[in-house]
């Protein structure tokens, strides 16, 4: 059992929780675009200060590691290796699509919307334009398809709708309803978004079974390389 401080920012949503003993405690988040680099310190030091312990008392800190935002994934990373360096504390990396179906899948059970028809679980983060990064999770949230990025076109998981009732969620699920919504298996819930508060169980069982990344050599899992946008300035051409 520990005390962990959770950094999401591998998407619009900047969050800051502070789990304890699996069970989310403090959290503070935004949506404000392009605000991560100035809310994260600020958030981090208020959920702290809520939960009325020191900084140096937390046990680990665990860290979206993607895929996602490029810059956002970088601002989230440098931060909490910076932590871990300053601190001594052990480094928790958390996939974000993998969170973010743990808690949807937790969310269903707790509801009680399980039935004989299999569930499977799609969290899908923009990746710009008409492309998700995606993946597909079990009810016990483990893998059923790789993490892919991809364009949504209507024959996008065909096989896995012929079977099984299928959950779209995340930021990038809007990017389906068009295509997919009215397929009789597809279930799109585009209000529920990445958050710190969906890594709390898992960093804990990481850190129960001491699954630390290295702090020096640890990077994010960006799936796509980064491609600057050129800038567009009046009176210059190609």
């Amino acid at each position: 059992m520990a005390i962990i401080l959770c950094l999401d920012t591998a998407t619009a949503v900047c969050s800051v929780a502070l789990g304890r003993d699996g069970v989310l405690w403090q959290l503070k988040e935004s949506s404000v675009p392009n605000a991560h680099s100035s809310l994260i310190i600020p958030f981090i030091e208020e959920v702290v200060a809520s939960s009325g312990i020191k900084l140096q008392m937390v046990d680990a800190i665990a860290v979206s590691k993607g895929p996602g935002s490029y810059t956002g994934l970088r601002i989230g990373v440098s931060t909490a290796k910076g932590l871990c360096y300053s601190l001594d504390k052990p480094l928790i990396a958390i996939s974000s699509l993998r969170s973010l179906a743990h808690a949807m899948a937790e969310r269903y059970k707790k509801e009680d919307q399980v039935t004989p028809e299999p569930y499977l679980f799609c969290p899908m983060i923009d990746a710009r334009r008409m492309e998700v990064y995606s993946a597909l999770y079990d009810m016990d949230n483990r893998k059923v398809r790789d993490i892919q990025a991809e364009i949504i076109t209507e024959d996008s998981f065909r096989m896995y709708l012929a079977d099984h009732r299928v959950v779209f969620f995340g930021d990038g699920a809007p990017k389906c309803r068009e295509v997919l919504g009215q397929k009789r298996h597809a279930l799109i819930h585009a209000d529920f978004l990445s958050s710190a508060a969906h890594m709390v169980p898992l960093a804990e069982n990481r850190f129960r079974e001491k699954q630390f990344v290295n702090v020096a050599y640890f990077e994010p899992f960006y799936l796509k390389e980064f491609i600057p946008g050129v800038p567009r300035v009046k009176g210059l051409h190609e």
